[in-house]
């Protein structure tokens, strides 16, 4: 049997209230031989369940008029549990993800997107026929900052927190500085049963280590000096709700101890007490630090990082989700437009491109301040490419990077992806490349010029010849004297 007629014996259902979208998607599918039955409404594909409509795989959107999409995909759960669900959605916020797979969602479609990515979607999925529940939990906050995203990564984190949210275990967020950890912190906790109780954060790093245990732990009157009254810590202001720690790996020796401790028994004494406190408390920890080495080299607990990371979430930089650049740009651009009451802003698509060339290495937090500082220097509603240049160019000089340490932190990134690859000798190699860089650059600024070249960089002439190597040192320039 081939594999068109095996695949029209497959009936899958369209649901959405956009005509192009229903068009497009049901065409798509039926060329790739699937037998495709489309509705402008869940109410109407319920009325077509109910009269006995066949059904293998349904693909939904989620905002319509009428019955919405996740409340669709309930009453198709409560139908047929092993149902495969793609829910569909031009907003791909972390709330409406992680309703999806909280709903029971096998999938996530955002839109727009290309024609491929469904057919091979419902090839997948019916061939597996294995549905992926995700557990009930309440919506995030309504103007809550949220994480949003359609490329894979992006899709596979809204994935976990849809599955992790509700599980009263501890979590581990991973990922580079200015990612989003805190976002990821608050979203498990909007997601959860305890969204109603508090969410209490701290960064571990911003205080210094003799204050630390005071804002952890609380202090009693005169446990020290400048202690005139008591001061209830972030473990108690977080009873019944989450407790977000940033850079955890920061934290001092004496503290991880006692954090253990409440981990392992939920309870502890304020700094100077005698009344033993008892909490209930889920704690979400966050670093950009490889614990596992820092457990090796001593400066980590081991079984702290064992309590801790229960539950693991990381984070991807935004180098591995470019595709993401232009949905945060532009909305950060009207975030800041907005907040700023200027009035329509956005980025003229030369600006985008530039956007999408540059590494951001300090990831979604240097994008939403770039966007915002575009936002500002602005002359008119469209934001040119020479916009984008110029601010790029004044970020780097402000943070010292054009002189200083752009290329340090991307020989940082270069000896972490070779040690991560597990790279022998790199040493020797990186060293090498070093020099022929240096060497090759200050040649071709002064025309060939070998002394002059090896006068800037303060090495002798030899020098320039011998890290050149043999293969380089017979190519002199008719300026080389």
């Amino acid at each position: 049997m081939s594999n068109t007629a095996r695949s029209a014996s497959l009936h899958i259902m369209v649901v959405d209230d956009d005509r192009a979208v229903r068009y497009v998607l049901t065409e798509a599918l039926r060329d790739a031989g699937f037998l495709v039955h489309a509705f402008d409404s869940a109410d109407a594909a319920l009325a077509a369940l109910a009269n006995g409509e066949r059904v293998d795989l349904v693909f939904t959107d989620v905002r319509m008029p009428g019955t919405g999409g996740l409340d669709f995909l309930d009453a198709l759960r409560q139908r047929d549990a092993s149902l495969p669900v793609v829910v569909m959605s031009a907003y791909t916020d972390v709330a409406t993800t992680a309703g999806a797979f909280r709903g029971g969602a096998n999938d996530y479609l955002p839109k727009p997107f290309d024609l491929d990515t469904p057919v091979q979607l419902a090839r997948d999925l019916l061939k597996a026929r294995a549905p992926e529940a995700a557990p009930d939990a309440l919506p995030i906050d309504e103007g809550a900052p949220v994480l949003v995203g359609q490329s894979a990564p992006m899709r596979e984190l809204f994935r976990a927190i849809g599955r992790f949210a509700q599980l009263p275990l501890s979590v581990l967020v991973t990922g580079e500085t200015g990612t989003g950890k805190e976002l990821v912190a608050r979203a498990l906790h909007a997601e959860s049963p305890r969204a109603t109780r508090p969410f209490v954060a701290l960064n571990t790093a911003a205080i210094p280590a003799e204050l630390l245990e005071s804002e952890l732990f609380g202090h009693e009157a005169g446990a020290f000096t400048g202690a005139n009254k008591r001061h209830i810590g972030r473990f108690e202001q977080a009873n019944g709700g989450t407790l977000f720690l940033d850079e955890i790996g920061d934290m001092p020796a004496a503290l991880q101890t006692r954090l253990l401790r409440v981990l392992a028994e939920g309870e502890f004494f304020r700094v100077g007490g005698r009344e033993l406190i008892r909490v209930d408390v889920r704690v979400i920890a966050a670093t950009h630090q490889d614990l596992a080495v820092r457990v090796r080299d001593g400066r980590f607990r081991e079984d702290l990082l064992h309590r801790l990371d229960v539950l693991r979430v990381s984070l991807p930089p935004l180098r591995e989700r470019r595709e993401d650049i232009p949905l945060l740009a532009a909305g950060f651009v009207a975030e800041a437009a907005q907040a700023m009451a200027l009035g329509t802003r956005r980025l003229a698509p030369a600006a985008m491109e530039r956007l999408l060339q540059h590494a951001f290495p300090g990831n979604v937090r240097e994008l939403r301040n770039l966007c915002f500082r575009l936002v500002a220097l602005a002359l008119g509603e469209r934001i040119p490419a020479s916009a984008v240049d110029a601010a790029l160019r004044d970020a780097g000089a402000a943070s010292g990077e054009t002189g200083g340490s752009a290329w340090r932190r991307a020989l940082d990134a270069e000896v972490r992806r070779r040690l991560a690859a597990d790279e022998q000798g790199m040493a020797e190699v990186l060293r090498g490349a070093f020099d022929e860089t240096l060497i090759t650059a200050a040649l071709e600024h002064h025309h060939g010029h070998r002394q002059r070249a090896a006068e800037q960089l303060g090495i002798g002439r030899n020098t320039v010849a011998r890290k050149l190597g043999p293969g380089r040192r017979g190519r002199k320039s008719n300026l080389d004297s």
